[in-house]
């Protein structure tokens, strides 16, 4: 019975990785023309650690604590891609949109709720 729900778990972490990663790969080849689905889906999974530690540090505090572990999520995707903060932020944008979408699509065929991990917000 654990083992089950412990292997339902890990199938749905990595099928909203990979809806995560699929935000920012359309991102990052919309904004840059990085086209390496490999590299966005280590992005969106550094992006997601990133986003959950900054988050419990001090997602607590009103307004501030999101903002900031925005601002991490969005640094981690400057890491990892060339470009400024600007092309970053746009990259993180497309990822967010692009997530949306996708998941409405899931939702309305009837398999998946919303969620994804590797996009904020999501």
């Amino acid at each position: 019975m654990v083992a089950t729900s412990l292997l339902a778990s890990l199938v749905v972490f990595l099928v909203s990785l990979l809806i995560g990663a699929l935000g920012i790969y359309a991102g990052a080849r919309i904004i840059v023309g990085r086209t390496s689905y490999d590299h966005a889906i280590v992005t969106a999974l550094i992006g997601a650690i990133v986003w959950a530690i900054v988050g419990f540090l001090v997602g607590w505090i009103p307004l501030l604590g999101p903002l900031l572990a925005l601002l991490a999520y969005v640094a981690v995707i400057n890491w990892r891609y060339p470009g400024d903060w600007t092309a970053a932020a746009m990259i993180g944008l497309v990822a967010w949109v692009t997530v949306l979408i996708v998941l409405y699509v899931l939702a309305a065929l009837g398999v998946a709720s919303f969620g994804a991990v590797g996009v904020p917000g999501v």
